[in-house]
């Protein structure tokens, strides 16, 4: 039998304008396809469409367990300059569960590789930050192995993203190598849809025959187990009840 996740840990809702499901409708699918857990990331504020700022400070209303699936309440937050600054404030992201940072065309000012090496390397040190998402694509090239070696010293998790492969140019020969990286360094993964709608909940085809292609060790994959998601997210939040 070949890998099978039992969380996926960027997902989008109706929050985010330009996704097309509700929470609830992700949670079932994500039920049908018995995935144990989903954390809903939907986009930060200083996205053209993204969720208002008050969507995340009220996620604490909802039920921790929705069609059977425990819900990770997060956000994907944006990387907007050089110097690694995210577009959310302190006091937001401490209520968080789960915070994946990206860069994203819309909001990331400098793009340059040595803007988004630097903004990476930054990133690697905020406590806050969970996943660095989506950054094997050509819009945002950094210095692969300066970063990876980063994120290593500091805990980061590096996402291999469903939705890049699919439409993204060089996402695939990128992942090949941030793969390769990872291994070296021991920094462990996660293999994500990013989905903005809800039958793509828990696919990921593409990114699951690279993980078989590469030989990347399925130990270093967090959402290959929903105990390990688990005590990754206690460690950081003790006492939470998930």
């Amino acid at each position: 039998m070949g890998l099978i996740l039992e969380a996926d840990l960027h997902t989008h809702t109706l929050a985010s304008d330009h996704a097309y499901s509700t929470l609830r409708e992700n949670c079932l699918c994500a039920a049908e396809r018995g995935l144990k857990g989903l954390a809903i990331t939907d986009h930060s504020p200083d996205t053209p469409d993204g969720a208002h700022l008050w969507h995340f400070r009220n996620l604490h209303v909802l039920p921790r367990v929705i069609c059977g699936v425990t819900v990770l309440q997060g956000a994907e937050v944006n990387i907007i300059d050089r110097s690694g600054t995210i577009d959310m404030e302190e006091k937001t992201l401490r209520m968080l569960d789960w915070v994946v940072a990206s860069m994203h065309n819309a909001c990331m000012k400098d793009r340059d590789f040595d803007s988004c090496t630097n903004a990476y390397l930054t990133v690697a040190e905020n406590p806050y930050v969970d996943v660095i998402g989506h950054c094997v694509t050509n819009d945002f090239r950094f210095d692969y192995e300066l970063c990876i070696k980063k994120f290593a010293e500091y805990g980061k998790l590096v996402e291999i993203n469903e939705s890049s492969l699919m439409y993204k140019s060089g996402a695939r020969e990128n992942s090949i190598e941030v793969l390769r990286l990872c291994e070296k360094y021991g920094v462990r993964i996660v293999i994500d849809s990013d989905s903005h709608f809800c039958e793509f909940i828990g696919k990921t085809p593409l990114a699951l025959r690279l993980i078989e292609e590469t030989g990347f060790p399925q130990k270093l994959i967090l959402n290959a187990d929903w105990e390990r998601v688990r005590k990754f997210v206690q460690k950081r939040h003790p006492g939470i009840d998930i």
